[in-house]
């Protein structure tokens, strides 16, 4: 059974949050070059990887401090706020975000030709702030072979790099805001389990969670496996694990090949870290993932084509009701602030890290700031406020479904604002200059795996847990943000600079043809409302609501509406990883059947350990990747890990 020290100094030194700025720049260096360079993503999965890897480091540091330099040993709150800071970086830098961000800044005016009709159609709604226009300073960035700190390319870039990471801070920084908004009600009142705070927590609080010999059996499984592999893939005629089995290549008839992508991942990290995930959600993802495979299937057997099920706007539809059904719980609380900030009554707050009435300030500058960069790249108000109100409905319903029930993995591809919009209003309404300045902001709701709410709320689940001060977290989140974009930018320019974006492994290259290729295609050929997309979005709503509603009123039910969300997409969700999840669903419930409760919590450390055996792994693998120039994919190359 694991128990949390609950002991923690409240002193947060300056020495920590120096210490966490370090972190975050070397790993907004070491997740991008990775990402791009050999296809390692570490941001696919929650908790990260790297952020995972970098609190072991620092546990580490600290073991020799305490034996030969105490006043330099870090408390857990100060071992907590770094971790923490290193997951908001990760949230920018790698594979999710940055990449896509990337990939497609530049893309319009270095690939535009007179075939592809670019500069008639939209390269004058640029603004010459927002990217580089001149080809020249660009030819590095693509071809390779040269270094961003030529005065040229510096000239070329400074201001776009600080425009995008002050953009990118105000736009987390509102989330952050709303998270604390609703860290009361989340936190306090309806008492979410946060599941996946529990291995951080334990590694920094917990002093005898590394004496546990479950954890070290699971551990020692994992690691056997991952280094192995390693040893693979320095020297192939050793024998390796797979990392997964395709099922659909066995599926080529008609109508059976209608299932789409269909593998078995045998990653053992997802297999531990849904063990702490409830037994109806994880039930919940991996039934509705098959369910869609079975309905594709007979889809093609009564002649209906794939695209005409619209999947992905039935998810759409199903994240808002989620983002509903998270803010309907919530209007008590939300009640309850409206009154405070406008006089009608008074509400405690003086545990919260700012006044209410100063939260709502910085929180409405967040948002104005964010609306200001917007305008001035051209786009009208009502769509910066639709874009808006639809960019935070995701986010609060990943960061809802992330701090109730815990799922490592959401990636939804196919379902954003920009599609939602095109969807909604048509091409024609919203206009050349709003698809322009959407297509730029496509990369953050591209894939939403690793989204900055859930992550925030969770840092700020930490934070209290630890009794980190309120203000001295939101600070160090912020510097970390701050910090972390900018840092980031220049990272993945020293790498696109050095190796040139179109000789990467990662798919940095192809994320600009899927940002700006659509975006040709309806100036081309303008679309009006999806009025079938529209329908089938108020489908899966409704659906969301049904399920809630049954899981309200009958308790014996066990399909989840997050677990729809999460898999009902036609990719993303648990599409790599409906096995590891069934199989942890599996044992969970068979433990809990025969061997109770209490045997259930003598096995959490095992399963933990199966985490931190496939985690620190594949970290060090990472670093030796690096060291000897060798692409190894048992670092986490691709989407198996």
């Amino acid at each position: 059974m694991l128990i949390a020290n609950p002991t923690s100094s409240r002193t947060i030194t300056k020495k920590a949050i120096i210490v966490g700025l370090i972190l975050v720049i070397v790993n907004a260096y070491w997740v991008g070059i990775a990402s791009e360079l050999w296809y390692a993503v570490y941001t696919l999965v929650s908790p990260f990887s790297n952020a995972v890897f970098s609190l072991a480091v620092l546990l580490l540091v600290n073991a020799i401090l305490k034996r030969y330099a105490k006043p330099l040993v870090f408390t857990p709150a100060e071992l907590l706020l770094t971790y923490a800071m290193v997951t908001m970086v990760s949230t920018i830098s790698g594979h999710a975000m940055m990449a896509i961000l990337m990939g497609g800044l530049a893309h319009p005016f270095w690939f535009a030709s007179p075939e592809n009709e670019w500069t008639e159609l939209f390269l004058d709604y640029i603004p010459s702030w927002l990217t580089v226009h001149q080809t020249d300073p660009l030819r590095g960035y693509y071809e390779g072979r040269s270094s961003i700190f030529l005065p040229d390319h510096l000239r070329a870039w400074l201001v776009p790099v600080l425009v995008w990471s002050g953009f990118i801070l105000v736009l987390y920084s509102s989330l952050l805001c709303i998270g604390l908004i609703l860290r009361k009600q989340w936190m306090e009142r309806e008492k979410l389990s946060f599941p996946l705070t529990q291995l951080p927590i334990q590694m920094a609080m917990n002093n005898n969670f590394f004496k546990l010999k479950t954890l070290w059996i699971g551990f020692a499984i994992s690691a056997i496996i991952r280094f192995v592999n390693g040893a693979h893939d320095i020297f192939p005629a050793l024998p390796g694990f797979p990392a997964n089995f395709r099922l659909d290549r066995f599926f080529t008839d008609r109508p059976w090949n209608a299932i789409g992508y269909s593998s078995m991942s045998f990653n053992l990290a997802i297999v531990g870290l849904t063990y702490f995930m409830p037994l109806d959600l994880a039930f919940s993802t991996w039934f509705f993932f098959w369910l869609t495979r079975a309905e594709r299937v007979t889809a093609s057997m009564i002649g209906i084509n794939i695209p005409d099920l619209h999947l992905n706007d039935r998810a759409t539809g199903g994240w808002i009701g989620i983002a509903i059904i998270a803010l309907w719980g919530a209007r008590r609380h939300l009640s309850e602030f409206i009154g405070h900030l406008v006089g009608r009554f008074q509400v405690d707050d003086s545990r919260e890290p700012f006044s209410f009435r100063t939260l709502m300030l910085i929180t409405l500058l967040c948002i104005g700031l964010v609306f200001t960069f917007c305008y001035l790249a051209g786009m009208s108000l009502w769509a910066m406020v639709v874009f808006y109100l639809i960019f935070l409905m995701f986010a609060l319903a990943i960061g809802r479904v992330r701090a109730e029930l815990g799922p490592p993995y959401h990636e939804v591809i196919g379902i954003n604002p920009r599609q939602m919009m095109v969807d909604l209003f048509g091409t024609r309404r919203l206009g050349v200059a709003n698809l322009t300045v959407i297509s730029f902001l496509y990369a953050f709701n591209r894939c939403n795996r690793s989204h900055p709410m859930p992550n925030q709320v969770e840092s700020l689940r930490i934070g209290e847990r630890s009794k980190i001060p309120g203000f001295t977290l939101i600070l160090a989140l912020a510097l970390a943000i701050g910090v972390g974009a900018f840092a980031t930018f220049w990272s993945y320019l020293e790498v696109m600079y050095r190796y040139g974006l179109d000789r990467c492994h990662g798919a940095i290259g192809h994320f600009g043809r899927e940002t700006f290729n659509p975006l040709q295609n309806w100036l081309q050929h303008p679309r009006e409302i999806e009025t079938g997309g529209v329908v089938f979005m108020g489908i899966g709503l409704g659906f969301v609501f049904s399920l809630q509603f049954l899981r309200t009123h009958f308790m014996w039910w066990p399909l989840h509406a997050s677990g729809y969300v999460l898999s009902g997409a036609s990719w993303g969700g648990l599409i790599y990883f409906w096995f590891p999840v069934m199989v942890s669903w599996l044992a969970k419930a068979l433990i809990l059947k025969f061997a109770g409760w209490q045997m259930h919590r003598k096995l959490e450390p095992f399963f933990l350990g199966l985490v931190l055996g496939d985690y620190i792994p594949r970290s060090i693998l990472s670093i030796l990747s690096f060291i000897l120039n060798l692409y190894m994919p048992s670092s986490g190359a691709g989407h198996t890990l």
